[in-house]
C-alpha cells in the first residue's frame, strides 16, 4: 500500500499544486475584476489592488507548474504579509480574526517552495535537463561516502 502511494506522490503533488494555484488565481481574479462574486478594488489602491496582482499572477503561474518555486515564495510572503498586517490586529488565533484562508495559503505555498511543482509542470518541459540534472548530482552527493577516497 505505501508503495503505491510513494508511486502516486509526484502526481498527487502536481495536483495540490494546480488547485491551490487556481483557488489562488480566482481569488486575484474576483478582487481586481470584480468577477466571481468579488468585490473590485479601486485600481493601483494599497495594498489591495497588488495583492490582487500578485494573486492573480502567481496563482496562474503555480497552477500551470512555471516558475513554481519563485511564484510560490512570492505569494506565500504575500499572505504572511496579509495575515499579520490586516488579520492578526485584530485577534491572534486564525479563527478569531477571519485569517484562515490567509494562513492556510502561506503555508501551502511554502510548502511549495521546497517541493517543488511535482511530475506534471511547465516547468518540467522547459527546464527539464537543467533541473533534473541538477537534482539527480544532489542525490549522487547525498550519497557519497563520508570519507573521500
Amino acid at each position: 500500500m505505501l508503495i503505491r502511494l510513494n508511486q502516486a506522490q509526484p502526481y498527487v503533488l502536481s495536483l495540490f499544486r494546480f488547485v491551490v494555484g487556481l483557488l489562488f488565481a480566482f481569488h486575484g481574479a474576483a478582487t481586481l475584476f470584480g468577477v466571481l462574486g468579488g468585490n473590485q478594488a479601486e485600481s493601483g489602491a494599497w495594498p489591495g489592488w497588488y495583492a490582487a496582482l500578485i494573486q492573480l499572477v502567481c496563482g496562474t503561474l503555480v497552477a500551470l507548474g512555471l516558475g513554481t518555486r519563485a511564484a510560490a515564495f512570492l505569494a506565500s510572503g504575500s499572505m504572511a504579509y496579509a495575515y499579520f498586517k490586516v488579520h492578526q490586529p485584530e485577534a491572534l488565533l486564525p479563527i478569531q480574526n477571519g485569517g484562515e484562508a490567509s494562513a492556510m495559503f502561506c503555508w501551502a505555498f511554502l510548502l511549495l517552495v521546497f517541493t517543488g511543482p511535482g511530475s506534471v509542470a511547465l516547468d518540467r518541459l522547459f527546464g527539464s535537463q537543467s533541473t533534473a540534472a541538477t537534482a539527480e548530482g544532489a542525490t549522487r552527493q547525498d550519497k557519497a561516502p563520508a570519507v573521500p577516497v
